[in-house]
């Protein structure tokens, strides 16, 4: 499954933003969001929603690539989010997420009915390379009834 068109195709406000996708591995996803005017706050850089959306599309990229092959007997579903504005952003950004929970516990959990919940990390950097932002993205699995 080619997870970065499945996301831009299931989540059509990522597409407007213009976010991108530079990789997505297991566990792991590397996305962009464009220097644009129009996503811009009244200090010059990226909206604080315009980067949260970035960090939660990454972050469910590095979800799906984990758990992806899950989707048929479960609906993934964020249920948190803590977000630090470090810094003001300057140009286009990147986000890298990773996922911090064990594949194995996670799937176990799974298969005993539960609903499992687990982190992804998010850090962001302006163009800069500065780290400009960090978040996580609490995920849970609900089990198909």
């Amino acid at each position: 499954m080619d997870i970065a068109a499945f996301l831009l195709d299931s989540v059509p406000f990522a597409r407007l933003l213009g976010i991108t996708f530079d990789s997505v591995g297991t566990g792991t996803a590397v996305a962009r969001l464009p220097d644009r005017e129009d996503l811009h706050n009244h200090v010059g850089g990226p909206h604080a929603g315009a980067l949260f959306s970035l960090a939660e599309s990454a972050s469910g990229a590095a979800m799906l690539s984990a758990f992806g092959d899950q989707l048929s007997r479960a609906v993934p579903l964020a249920t948190v989010a803590a977000v630090r504005y470090l810094k003001l952003a300057k140009g286009e950004v990147t986000a890298s997420a990773a996922l911090r929970a064990d594949r194995g516990e996670v799937v176990a959990l799974l298969d005993a009915g539960e609903r499992p919940e687990f982190d992804v990390t998010v850090d962001i950097h302006d163009a800069a390379g500065t780290l400009v932002s960090e978040v996580t993205v609490s995920w849970t699995l609900r089990p198909n009834r």
